[in-house]
């Protein structure tokens, strides 16, 4: 009855050996230690094959199911009207990919006996640590996500973001890219952009133009602003609905200012307004219509002296 029981205690003692002394003991000829090693290798060679084949089911998962989410966010009916813009499909089957490939690298090394709670435990230690480091780089892809999700502006729209005005030339997790008027490249961090506030001048499809004009006081301001009215209903830019709009709107020191209202569209916008000035100044001038400049009026007085200056 004790033999088994030794056998048992002998076999215990040589699978905790370390490999490298059965490796040893192995190529010096000991029979007992060749069988263990060969039943380890056996083991292992299993459980190996078994990790490769996770392995490749994982990075083919991985593949399908970004695609099916990359395909799935282009059949959104908000997506359809902008099939250029990728940015979110992109965004969204890259984070998928990852994630199921972050996992099967995790049943990988559970097949092959490592320990992944210890991994892990260092991985959230890492990535708290590099968070804390990161925290402006955080701010900014987080920010990016949300102007991703709620879409503010897109790809080659006119905004205006912290003040500076432009056309969105790109967007991803980090920065918002735009090309200025005056043909400057500007990046702009996400987490300024999201905590500012964003004028979108092509959502609306229109942009207003306001002109204000000082005509004479002694001029016919009836004329003026009908003369305003014709203007902006014979320029074809100029959007029908709604209706140009002129009227008084006040009283300066040396005119009385009349002010045009109409619509163009974002893309003809500056050359329309710029038009219409020079349009508006043409026809004053050809129906007499004055525009007066700033003029001060000198008022004479007799010099009177002080009573003490008199008495003296």
């Amino acid at each position: 009855m004790a033999a088994p029981a030794d056998a048992t205690a002998t076999a215990t003692e040589n699978a905790a050996q370390p490999l490298g002394e059965m490796l040893g003991m192995a190529l010096s000829g000991d029979p007992v230690m060749l069988r263990n090693l060969a039943g380890v290798l056996s083991a292992f060679s299993v459980r190996l094959i078994v990790a490769l084949l996770i392995l490749a089911v994982t990075l083919w998962l991985a593949g399908r199911l970004a695609g099916l989410v990359d395909r799935g966010i282009s059949r959104l009916p908000a997506h359809r009207r902008h099939p250029t813009d990728r940015t979110l499909a992109v965004f969204v089957s890259t984070v998928v990919k990852y994630l199921v490939i972050a996992v099967g690298l995790i049943a990988v090394l559970q097949q092959l006996g490592v320990q992944t709670t210890s991994v892990l435990a260092v991985l959230g230690a890492a990535s708290l640590a590099v968070g804390l480091a990161l925290q402006g780089t955080l701010s900014n892809v987080a920010a990016g996500v949300m102007l991703l999700l709620q879409r503010p502006y897109r790809v080659g729209d006119r905004v205006e973001l912290n003040g500076r005005q432009g056309k969105v030339k790109r967007m991803d997790l980090f920065n918002t890219v735009l090309t200025d008027y005056d043909g400057l490249t500007l990046y702009l961090p996400n987490g300024k952009v999201f905590g500012d506030m964003i004028v979108n001048y092509d959502r609306g499809g229109r942009r207003r133009i306001e002109l204000t004009f000082g005509v004479d006081y002694e001029d016919d301001l009836d004329l003026a602003l009908r003369t305003l009215v014709e203007i902006a209903e014979a320029e074809p830019r100029v959007l029908k609905d709604p209706a140009p709009w002129s009227k008084v709107t006040a009283t300066a020191d040396s005119a009385v200012n009349v002010t045009l209202r109409c619509w163009a569209t974002p893309d003809d916008w500056v050359d329309t307004r710029y038009d219409l000035i020079k349009q508006v100044k043409d026809a004053f001038d050809a129906r007499g219509l004055n525009f007066p400049y700033p003029h001060q009026v000198q008022v004479e007085r007799a010099d009177v002296r002080p009573m003490r200056a008199a008495r003296a």
